[in-house]
């Protein structure tokens, strides 16, 4: 995969020249924000799904692409189709706090994510345009600061099923999904990212090594059919204090499961706060030969399943990473704002980049 070219050379040089420079600011959390407008099922199902199924597909089609009794309500990522306006929004808002990538509203457009909605049918749309939708912001604000480029992340999420784990405590060999599933519906919603103008492709919230592989698998087989690549991102998550994935990895053991893939960057996000995922992303910047991210949650969630770590008390965290040299991204996932973007960008300013352990890595 890595012996590939670069499909948009321009665009991976002048992040590889940002990545260099300084800590770069990923965005905070999309879903906090959707939620800040408390849309009902209506809100969601918008034009298109107002009378029950997709009016884009024919009648013959309606009960395949959508039974009319299913809700809508929640599926975030049907917003991209429905509201685009609003998923627009919070790119630039978040572009607004200083960030320099903008992560697609893509977290579930996979057909077994979407099969929750019965909209399987529309798993390459969503990250199309959850794609061009990131794009467009990006280009806009690069515009308005031609020296300072914005970046958009084309999200994988790790779907709602595990290849490692059966979901019946009665029957452990059991699975309900396969390997073969997994990279077949990676490969589908990678391709819509990429040709929606991601500029880099990233495997999010990895709580399963094995989904994370079969991402990996899929997208060296879409740039291989295409002949070329986009930088890979891969960020896994701590699921508790145990200091492990749901798999059972640490952090190092996770690292050295993925390293083949030669990413650009890898890190953890979600789960945790940012002071308890400080040791685990201690251990990546001591080990990794590439890029070192984390986007941690605000606190962890109390009784109400809401954060509560304001973005003073999440920022002066942060700076400690930053000045002891273990960060080259970082943002904020599951609770955070703009407010806590903008903190934290200005705790993390003029502070140097993690260097790689290895110069020779940044051309590979």
């Amino acid at each position: 995969m890595s012996t590939l070219p670069w499909l948009h050379p321009d665009r991976v040089a002048r992040l590889e020249q940002a990545l260099r420079e300084r800590i770069l600011i990923l965005d905070g959390a999309m879903g906090t924000m959707l939620q800040g407008h408390a849309l009902d099922e209506s809100g969601f199902r918008g034009e298109r799904f107002a009378h029950g199924h997709d009016s884009r597909q024919s009648h013959a089609d309606h009960d395949h692409a959508h039974p009319g009794g299913c809700d809508l309500k929640g599926n975030n990522d049907l917003l991209s189709l429905t509201r685009p306006e609003l998923i627009r929004g919070v790119h630039e808002a978040y572009l607004d706090a200083g960030a320099d990538l903008v992560e697609t509203n893509t977290f579930n457009s996979t057909r077994i994510s979407q099969a929750d909605y019965h909209l399987e049918h529309l798993a390459y749309e969503l990250n199309l345009e959850g794609a061009r939708l990131a794009r467009a912001a990006c280009d806009a604000y690069t515009a308005k600061t031609p020296d300072r480029p914005r970046f958009a992340i084309g999200v994988l999420g790790p779907t709602s099923r595990t290849a490692s784990l059966s979901p019946d405590v009665n029957d452990p060999g059991f699975r309900n999904v396969t390997f073969e599933e997994l990279a077949a519906n990676y490969r589908e919603s990678a391709a819509g990212l990429i040709d929606g103008g991601a500029d880099i492709v990233m495997v999010e919230t990895i709580f399963d090594t094995l989904n994370a592989k079969a991402a990996l698998f899929a997208l060296s087989e879409l740039f291989r059919e295409r002949g070329a690549r986009v930088p890979v991102m891969i960020s896994g998550t701590i699921t508790d204090r145990s200091g492990r994935t749901l798999s059972g990895q640490t952090a190092e053991a996770f690292y050295y499961s993925i390293a083949h893939a030669r990413p650009l960057a890898v890190g953890l996000n979600c789960a945790l706060g940012a002071a308890d995922l400080r040791p685990h992303v201690q251990t990546l910047a001591d080990i990794a030969d590439c890029y070192v991210s984390t986007h941690p949650n605000a606190g962890l969630p109390n009784a109400f399943a809401e954060y509560d770590e304001t973005p003073e008390q999440m920022a002066s965290v942060v700076a400690g990473f930053a000045r002891d040299g273990l960060l080259n991204l970082v943002g904020g996932c599951c609770g955070t704002t703009p407010a806590h973007i903008a903190a934290i960008a200005e705790a993390v300013r003029g502070c140097a980049p993690r260097r790689l352990p290895d110069a020779s890595r940044e051309a590979a």
